[in-house]
């Protein structure tokens, strides 16, 4: 069974983005950047991939990618259409028209049933990009959390997750540190 991976950024008072969708004040360091480039090289942008000069990097952890309309657009705005080629890209989207891209599939029906669909294919991992609507539908169904924590209080924003009040308990597996401040946090569901 594949797992879904939430690999997210969140400041210290939880929230991923700003009111209007802001994340131009995470304090990222070319030192920081590269070990995430390296790491988690899977989950680059096709376009921040190629400028490293990995494009052709073979994939190690992950092999699909979910997001939400809201995570999506960005890249749509300004005229990329896959913007994980090398990944297989899934978008939940009501009202998103279909981009015509072969990779980029456009689910309108239940995001839940999908990712279960996915989770029992063969396959590398699943990484959730977000947004925080799509995560507290999802929450059931994520296995393991990619949490970097950034040394910001934002006071208000878009938070990691939106859902009802549900304790979902996971455990601690991993802490690192960065130059930047940030704390690499890394979970597992407890089930």
């Amino acid at each position: 069974m594949r797992e879904l991976t939430y690999y997210i950024g969140v400041t210290l008072d939880g929230f991923i983005a700003g009111p209007d969708d802001e994340v131009d004040f995470y304090p990222v360091t070319p030192a920081f950047a590269e070990t995430l480039g390296t790491e988690l090289a899977d989950i680059q942008p096709a376009h921040v991939r190629a400028a490293r000069g990995g494009a052709d990097e073979p994939l190690t952890r992950f092999d699909t990618v979910v997001m939400g309309r809201r995570t999506y657009e960005p890249a749509l705005q300004v005229g990329i259409t896959d913007p994980y080629a090398h990944l297989r890209t899934v978008v939940f989207s009501s009202s998103l028209a279909d981009p015509g891209e072969a990779n980029v599939e456009v689910v309108r029906t239940d995001p839940v049933a999908r990712v279960r669909e996915l989770k029992a294919e063969d396959g590398l991992g699943i990484y959730l990009a977000g947004g925080s609507s799509l995560a507290g539908v999802l929450l059931d169904e994520i296995d393991r959390l990619i949490v970097k924590k950034y040394p910001v209080i934002a006071g208000s924003g878009i938070p990691m997750a939106r859902h009802e009040f549900s304790p979902t308990h996971f455990a601690l597996d991993q802490v690192r540190s960065f130059d930047n401040d940030c704390v690499m946090l890394e979970y597992s569901r407890s089930r």
